[in-house]
């Protein structure tokens, strides 16, 4: 008897604890709730959840809303996207939205649209209420040379067929900046561009640019446009820089090409110098070696040095009344002197 007093009460605590970790292994609660909603689901598959360590409520609550909204998914379906990564509530939430918009999206785009990275419920929610992108400042330059800088928004809508594969934000800016640029680049004066700023609205939209994006391109409107740099006059400008900077190179170098020359022609004129020197030189050996040798006598000599003096008088006097105002003055002992 006193051995069974202690197993009264243990046997009843560990019972209590074996429930205990029953009903926190087993969602009994989420279970109950499903039922309640409508929802069938069995024991078994709760507890195979826990053994795929998945959280049932991820999966049972989201069932829910989907079955109370109308949308036919399975549960097994939620658990596998579950499984790959996906986010079973957005999922659901965007079928909700989807349904109530009438967008046809079914579970399996929904899904393909989640794992590749994109929020499939703010997609339907842009379907619905469409988005604007502003671009940011766009600089072109008209044919005149004068450069514009404009700004638009760009009114999108989002593509649930192609939101898998389709660019995103950044190609429509981009290909919208081009379509500003080549719009503002054709305009013979930018005062056209000025007066129509519509203009650049038109021809962008004509062009498609939202094929190959996930986006719908609704409206594209020129929020600003301002005037900015005369871009023809600073390239001109540049222009007769380079010019000038080229034609003084040049003129340096038929400066310098000059001063060589002369430099050349001032060694030449010195040699030729020092040739003539060298020659005089000779002249008195070779009058001596004729004296000696008896080809000309001590007259001839006497004779050739009258005629050099004679020749340098000549040339003294040649060079006196050569220079101006040398004969306009008579000789004093001249009678018309006065």
């Amino acid at each position: 008897m006193y051995l069974l007093a202690p197993l009264a009460w243990f046997i009843p605590l560990l019972v209590i604890v074996f429930l205990i970790v029953l009903l926190n292994f087993i969602p009994v609660g989420l279970w109950i709730s499903a039922l309640a909603a409508g929802v069938r689901v069995g024991l078994v598959t709760l507890v195979g959840m826990r053994l795929r360590r998945v959280q049932p409520a991820r999966i049972i609550m989201p069932m829910v809303k989907a079955v109370k909204a109308g949308i036919d998914v399975s549960v097994d379906k939620l658990e596998a996207h579950h499984l790959a990564g996906g986010n079973v509530d957005r999922v659901v939430d965007a079928l909700i939205a989807a349904q109530r918009a009438d967008i046809n999206l079914t579970f399996e785009r929904a899904a393909a649209i989640d794992l590749a990275g994109r929020n499939v419920l703010e997609a339907v929610q842009m379907s619905v209420n469409p988005k604007v992108i502003e671009t940011p400042v766009v600089a072109a330059v008209a044919k005149d040379g004068i450069e514009l800088r404009a700004k638009a928004r760009v009114t999108v809508r989002a593509n649930i067929d192609r939101l898998v594969g389709g660019a995103g934000e950044a190609t429509v800016i981009a290909r919208v900046g081009e379509g500003i640029v080549t719009t503002v680049g054709s305009a013979e004066s930018h005062k056209i561009v000025l007066e129509n700023p519509d203009m650049i609205s038109r021809t962008v939209l004509a062009k498609g640019l939202d094929a190959g994006t996930a986006f719908q391109i609704l409206s594209i409107d020129i929020a600003d446009v301002d005037v900015g740099r005369n871009i023809g006059a600073r390239l001109q400008m540049d222009q007769a820089e380079a010019d000038k900077n080229i034609a003084q190179a040049k003129a340096s170098e038929r400066r310098f090409a000059a001063l060589a020359l002369e430099q050349e022609m001032k060694a030449k004129v010195q040699e030729m110098r020092a040739k003539v020197v060298e020659a005089e030189a000779e002249v008195p050996r070779a009058l001596a070696e004729a004296l000696r040798s008896g080809n000309i006598g001590v007259m001839d000599y006497y004779n050739l040095l009258n005629i050099k003096a004679d020749t340098g008088m000549r040339d003294s006097i040649s060079r006196a009344t050569s220079r101006p105002g040398a004969g306009d003055e008579a000789p004093s002992g001249d009678p018309g002197a006065k």
